[in-house]
């Protein structure tokens, strides 16, 4: 008798949307620890980008400073796998993070006006690498938000609200328009040889 009735539970819970949140769940949790690993990398190459312009551009002070002290904010607020769960956690965390790709995308701009730092070697790579790990946060994000919309759609849906709310499955917060916007436009990478030299300011 027990046999059945657990066999019955499972038929029900099969059908109500249990397995489905779980499948979902999963996939939202590896989405998020591969933008948390793109965000890393791009955190991870900072210290030696800014590093390479201080050597061609010391006088830019402000925009460097402004780097270094983006990076520290990201670096201040604990990824941890709740902050999914906590909307203005979430909201929080990509802040800083935008904050930290507005001051690469300045930084980018007065590189433009010293020619010697673009044709050196070491910064072209960074550059390099700062444009793959972009697009690689870009891919990761949109990866995490498919994940959570098909979740969140779950949670919403009838009948699987009723198991979301028996289970306390809870909607999951993700990227906003103005994230979408923002990340859409990484910091730019022209590796042409300037014309004519620009005067700093």
């Amino acid at each position: 008798m027990r046999i059945i009735w657990i066999t019955l539970l499972a038929v029900l819970m099969s059908g109500c949307g249990y397995n489905t949140f779980q499948t979902t769940d999963e996939q939202i949790k590896a989405s998020w620890a591969e933008v948390l690993n793109q965000y890393q990398r791009r955190a991870d190459l900072i210290p030696n980008l800014v590093n390479t312009v201080k050597g061609f551009a010391a006088q830019e002070q402000a925009v460097l400073l402004g780097v270094t002290e983006a990076r520290a904010r990201v670096g201040s607020i604990q990824a941890t796998p709740e902050l999914i769960n906590d909307e203005q956690a979430f909201a929080k965390f990509q802040a800083a993070q935008g904050e930290l790709t507005s001051a690469l995308s300045r930084l980018m701009v007065i590189v433009e006006n010293y020619p010697q730092l673009k044709s050196d070697a070491n910064f072209r790579d960074l550059q390099a690498q700062l444009e793959g790990t972009e697009n690689r946060i870009t891919v990761a994000r949109n990866r995490y938000i498919k994940a959570v919309q098909e979740y969140n759609v779950t949670v919403r849906e009838f009948p699987t609200n009723l198991t979301a709310m028996l289970f306390g499955y809870k909607l999951k917060p993700s990227f906003t328009v103005e994230n979408e916007k923002q990340i859409s436009s990484p910091p730019a990478v022209d590796f042409a040889a300037p014309k004519a030299a620009v005067p700093s300011k």
